[in-house]
């Protein structure tokens, strides 16, 4: 077996923490720890899905990679640089590189701008294109590339379907020749049936492109269908991560099992199954001691709420955040 290829994009100790402001004076009395300690790789020409319940941080992280929201700590390195160390000067370079489609296409469109302007924006910004004129060809390549009609260019967004606003998001993400996508639940305010299509479209550009994604969401089912790698957020720690049928096949964290439990299935034998969870999810400003998900574990023991676990390597590559794991990794088989 080949080793694995060197990441295109690597997060290491990512910290996002929002500060609650109370006062006169507004000073800061405590903090949301919206992500708190996350590492993640993701290849080039593959998919990395980040999935969790909502408020779990995970649209954060997508944020704070592209530094539309300042981490407190980390690094992100791309192409050997770590974009949070650049000033707004060096950063803007890299910027073209990594892009991001939002879940609401209508509201990332300026609902006065003509769909061409709105996807040449970026190339202007860059300085993509010899003239307005070689812009509007690329502008009609990207249309047909994301399966629109190019005599369309000249509409406004409102005159478009939700399916077809996402496809100009798209379009206007690849613009500027990204390296990597980040897809901020992008099919989860779709039709069914429009999801398939634009997941269908997403496979095919990462083949045609060799585009790296990272793919924010909370729907599995969208997650086994494009995603080569899992990672499981919760209260703004990874607490689970591997290759994905192995994730489905064999969860580690018993919060991947709860949330494997909550699909619903047509499978007799699974009909029914739910997920086991005690409570609410915690609040993000006073997350429990130990491991942060001991609260609501159905398999919680005496050592969990006394120490914070670590996120143990496993034996094909994957991690996991629970002492059981750590125990099952260590036993002899």
């Amino acid at each position: 077996m080949s080793a694995p290829a060197a990441p295109i994009l690597r997060v290491e100790a990512l910290r996002t923490w929002f500060p609650i402001r109370r006062g006169l004076l507004q000073r800061a009395a405590a903090w949301v720890r919206a992500v708190d300690g996350v590492d993640l790789a993701i290849e080039a020409g593959r998919t990395l899905a980040l999935v969790g319940e909502s408020g779990c941080g995970k649209s954060t992280v997508g944020r704070s990679l592209l530094r539309l929201v300042e981490p407190q700590a980390g690094r992100v390195w791309f192409e050997g640089q770590d974009l949070l160390a650049l000033d707004e000067r060096a950063l803007h370079a890299h910027r073209r590189s990594i892009q991001i489609v939002f879940q609401d296409p209508l509201g990332s469109l300026d609902p006065r701008m003509r769909v061409r302007d709105a996807v040449a924006e970026g190339m202007q910004v860059f300085g993509i294109g010899a003239d307005d004129a070689e812009r509007t060809r690329r502008v009609c390549e990207l249309f047909e590339l994301v399966r629109l009609d190019p005599g369309q260019i000249w509409r406004y967004p409102h005159e478009f379907s939700g399916g077809q606003r996402q496809r100009i998001c798209i379009a206007r993400a690849l613009a500027v020749g990204p390296r990597v996508l980040v897809c901020d639940e992008a099919t989860s305010a779709l039709d069914v049936s429009i999801q398939a299509q634009i997941l269908n479209l997403l496979r095919d550009l990462q083949r045609e492109l060799g585009l790296a994604y990272l793919f924010i969401t909370h729907d599995l089912g969208v997650v086994r269908y494009l995603a080569d790698r899992v990672a499981v957020m919760y209260l703004g720690q990874i607490v689970e991560e591997g290759e994905t049928e192995r994730l489905f096949r064999e969860p580690r964290h018993p919060y991947t099992r709860a949330l494997l439990a909550a699909i619903p299935s047509v499978d007799p034998a699974r009909r029914g199954v739910q997920a086991r969870l005690r409570g609410d999810v915690p609040s993000p400003a006073r997350p429990p001691s130990g491991c942060r998900f001991h609260t609501r574990c159905p398999e919680a023991f005496e050592r969990c709420p006394r120490e914070e676990p670590l996120l143990f390597p496993q034996a094909d590559g994957g991690r996991s955040r629970c002492f059981l794991a750590d125990a099952a990794a260590a036993s002899p088989r």
